[in-house]
């Protein structure tokens, strides 16, 4: 995706600031995450708010969350229920948001936050989202650099709107691309996908990508696998599609298959193929059923989903927060 030129500039000057950090099991890593947003946001030149969504988490994240709330007003703290899964977390944030601008970004420091700065430069030159692009991802690991680029590939290749390559969730969003964003209704939160979606005049910005600051990543194969899976099937068709063109080959190759039998059969005097080509030929067309009965199972339980209209996220507590909840 190409920077788009914006035809207008914006001010900074009497706008505010909103930074959206979903929370699960990073009390290690808050302290130093704080340290180095105190620094940026105090030359930013903007008021600003800081919104932290504990996603269920299981360590000392709430408590380190509470401290730093009760030494600073401007941070803002929402406890859910229980662990939503951070797309969820990353909604709930966007739900509580004022500011004219906001930020979505990790605590991990793996997205450094010096970069705010550039946004809001290019906030104030027109863009309507600043996305931060790792240039460099070398603080990965080469199998998931490598599935990273596989994802990117083949999700490009059948999503009706693209993705920007290695842009995460860090990025600049104008508050009327927010408020569009809120009227997004799916319960399978597929971010990414959805600020490509909403469009805009977008702005990209390379950084390099840091390693953690402290702790442990949560993303593991299995879930990444699984995220993967929501971004395919809440953004495309094909793997839908992609099994009449199967079933219709394969229909194709048995019908041939079947007159060359007869030809053999009738011209030649060729004894019928027996046992083992016909239990291949089962197998072959349980299996192709089985994935298909699969993909179609994936496909459904997400409209289950949806159509149970359970709201997205539960929050137990608010703090900080001076209007009450929505």
């Amino acid at each position: 995706m190409k920077n788009v030129a914006a035809p207008n500039t914006r001010s900074r000057k009497g706008r505010t600031l909103s930074i959206v950090a979903p929370c699960y099991n990073e009390a290690q890593g808050l302290p130093l995450f704080f340290a180095r947003l105190d620094a940026v946001l105090s030359r930013a030149d903007v008021a600003y708010e800081v919104i932290c969504v504990n996603d269920g988490s299981r360590d000392e994240t709430l408590a380190v969350l509470l401290a730093h709330q009760q030494s600073d007003p401007r941070v803002k703290v929402l406890n859910l229920a229980r662990n939503f899964g951070k797309d969820v977390a990353l909604s709930a944030g966007l739900d509580a948001a004022k500011g004219d601008m906001v930020v979505p970004i990790d605590v991990d420091l793996q997205d450094p936050p010096e970069l705010i700065i550039d946004f809001i430069c290019a906030w104030e030159a027109g863009a309507d989202v600043a996305v931060g692009v790792r240039s460099d991802r070398h603080s990965d690991s080469l199998l998931k650099r490598m599935t990273a680029g596989g994802f990117y590939r083949l999700f490009n290749a059948i999503a009706d709107v693209p993705l920007i390559r290695n842009a995460g969730d860090f990025r600049l969003l104008d508050r009327r691309v927010v408020e569009v964003l809120r009227l997004l209704p799916e319960r399978r939160r597929f971010m990414k996908g959805l600020f490509s979606w909403v469009g805009f005049r977008q702005v990209l910005i390379p950084y390099v990508r840091a390693p953690r600051a402290a702790g442990t990543s949560s993303w593991r194969y299995w879930r990444l696998w699984n995220f993967a899976l929501d971004g395919f099937t809440a953004f495309s068709t094909a793997p839908l599609r992609v099994w009449t063109y199967l079933g219709t080959s394969a229909a194709v190759v048995a019908l041939v298959y079947a007159a060359v039998i007869v030809v053999r059969t009738l011209f030649f005097g060729r004894d019928v193929p027996g046992y083992p080509s016909l239990m291949v030929a089962l197998l072959l067309a349980f299996g192709l059923q089985m994935v298909a009965i699969g993909v179609l199972g994936e496909y459904l339980a997400r409209i289950y989903e949806e159509v149970k209209a359970r709201p997205l996220y539960v929050v137990m507590d608010r703090y900080g927060f001076d209007d009450p909840p929505a």
